[in-house]
């Protein structure tokens, strides 16, 4: 039996359909295990397409199914019931003011001032195929959907994430030296020990030194910060640091896989055989 727990805050606007779907693809699509058959509580637009990428992954149809009634559906409940109370459980207590936050996260990181900009970035493909990578950006308490960047990769092939990251890095920063635009006050990874030197090998290639960054593992949750990799920064699970760094690194995530699916999406249909006309 497993049991993984994921939170979002801050949401303008839920949709539930595309809420499942992009939860689906964050789940499944980067891990090496595929179920046949998945259950959901809604229908959603694109699910024939999912299926047919969660099939080309797993080598067996795998099913999305949404039950309307019986066993499954009162295991659905079930599942809802516990969100519903993992979710009053992390935040029963007040949440604590934007300031609070940042003056917490400048002390974890060790940074040089208080945080307002945070751009986080993941790397999404399919052994190897079509990759891509994100940048989500934090800012201000808030994220910031229009400074979101979409990126793929060029310069790599086959399966090196270490290599697609310095790629990533290096084009966003150099453009921002290009435009004498300030840099965040944190560079966030999703990813662990080898992606944060390979992003910080690619800032350092381009000049800039002193840069905060910091990458997050996915498993244990520990937080890498360059310069001080021999001692991870553990943090309580309740910790509002914690939260505000797995809700950018999980909208980094969400993001890849999206513009990875989509990508996908169109190969698939690129490639499929045209019906012939009688």
């Amino acid at each position: 039996v497993d049991r993984r727990e994921f939170f979002w805050e801050d949401q303008d606007e839920f949709e539930p359909a595309e809420f499942f779907s992009s939860l689906l693809k964050q789940f499944y699509l980067d891990q090496q295990h595929v179920p046949g058959l998945i259950h959901v509580p809604v229908e959603f637009e694109d699910r024939a397409v999912l299926e047919q990428l969660l099939s080309e992954k797993r080598g067996r149809k795998t099913a999305i199914h949404t039950p309307r009634r019986g066993p499954t559906k009162a295991m659905l409940a079930l599942a809802e019931t516990n969100a519903r109370h993992s979710f009053e459980q992390r935040f029963r207590v007040r949440k604590p003011t934007l300031k609070a936050v940042q003056e917490a996260l400048e002390d974890a990181m060790t940074l040089p001032e208080l945080p307002r900009r945070i751009e986080c970035f993941d790397i999404s493909h399919t052994q190897g195929v079509e990759t891509v990578a994100s940048m989500v950006v934090w800012e201000n308490g808030r994220m910031k959907k229009s400074d979101y960047r979409k990126f793929i990769i060029r310069s790599v092939e086959g399966v090196d994430d270490f290599a697609s990251m310095r790629e990533v890095v290096t084009r966003r920063y150099s453009r921002l030296q290009r435009e004498n635009r300030p840099l965040p006050s944190l560079v966030l990874i999703d990813g662990g020990l080898g992606q944060l030197h390979a992003a910080a090998e690619a800032l350092e290639s381009l000049g800039i030194i002193n840069q905060p960054v910091a990458a997050i593992a996915k498993r244990e949750e520990w937080i890498y910060v360059l310069g001080q990799e021999r001692e991870p920064v553990m943090l309580d699970r309740f910790s509002p640091v914690l939260h505000l760094i797995q809700t950018v690194r999980d909208e980094a995530h969400r993001f890849a896989i999206t513009f990875h699916r989509a990508r996908r999406g169109k190969s698939f249909i690129e490639k499929k055989p045209a019906k012939s006309r009688a």
